[in-house]
Formats: C-alpha cells, sequence, structure tokens
C-alpha cells in the first residue's frame, strides 16, 4: 500500500496525491495556492472528525482512545467508507498523502484513518494490469440515439 502521513504545509514536494482531512479549509491560503503551498491538492473534510468530536478533544474533555473509538465510529457512515475504500483502491496504484494541521501523527486523526484505508485496501480485490472486457460496450444505451 503506498499511503503516507503528512502535516499541512508539507505536501508540495511528496509524490502521488496529497489529501486534505481536516474539516476546516486553511485560512488565508487562496484554493488555487493551497497545493503549491504544501495543503492539499483535493479537499475530503468528510474524513475528519465532527466538530463537536474534534472541540471535545481539543478541550481535553476525552481522552485520546476516547476520540480515536468515537472517531472509528463516525467514519463507519456510509459516505465515509465508500470515500475510505475508494482512497484504499487508489493507494494499490498510486501513493496517497493524507494531510492535516496536527503536527504528530500519533495524535491525530489522520494516523486512524489509515489503519482504516489499510483495512479497506485488504478487503479490496487486488489490481489487474488488464483492462476489464465488457459484453457489451460500457456505454451502449439502446433508448438513446446518436444524431
Amino acid at each position: 500500500m503506498k499511503l503516507h502521513l503528512y502535516q499541512y504545509g508539507h505536501g508540495s514536494k511528496l509524490p502521488g496525491i496529497s489529501i486534505g482531512v481536516a474539516r476546516l479549509a486553511p485560512r488565508g491560503i487562496r484554493v488555487e495556492d493551497r497545493f503549491r503551498k504544501g495543503y492539499f491538492q483535493v479537499w475530503m473534510p468528510l474524513l475528519a472528525p465532527s466538530k463537536a468530536l474534534f472541540s471535545a478533544y481539543r478541550k481535553q474533555a476525552i481522552s485520546h482512545p476516547q476520540f480515536a473509538q468515537r472517531y472509528i465510529r463516525e467514519m463507519k457512515r456510509p459516505e465515509s467508507v465508500q470515500a475510505i475504500r475508494l482512497i484504499a483502491a487508489i493507494c494499490q496504484t498510486v501513493r496517497v498523502n493524507l494531510g492535516c494541521f496536527c503536527p504528530d501523527d500519533s495524535k491525530c486523526h489522520r494516523s486512524l484513518l489509515a489503519d482504516l484505508v489499510r483495512k479497506a485496501e485488504a478487503e479490496l480485490p487486488a489490481p489487474s494490469d488488464s483492462i476489464p472486457q465488457y459484453f457489451s460496450s460500457p456505454c451502449s444505451m439502446p433508448e438513446i440515439e446518436d444524431d
């Protein structure tokens, strides 16, 4: 699996695709400058902890193990599961970098997310070098006629 974790500001020179997984976009950085300044190419706040969970953890109202347990529970939502599976599939062929503001991977949700991506990757079929053969062309729609 080609998966790497990084802190925002250090992603512009990394090979592969850099995905930002923080809830909030960086302030004061224009959208077109986010990758050049080392933040991300694609922003997926869907994979960030909820505002309530992040707030509780930041205020130290919950421990890291409690945060981890709740974050993993949040990532069981169908839309999160699909995004995690997509990242896992991409990791089979291209390096994916998951980034966030946190300086310490071990205390950040991105390390938990990386574990979820690795588990999802283990459940995917192995990538194939061959192009799948279709019984009919993939875009055949008899009810639509070409003009």
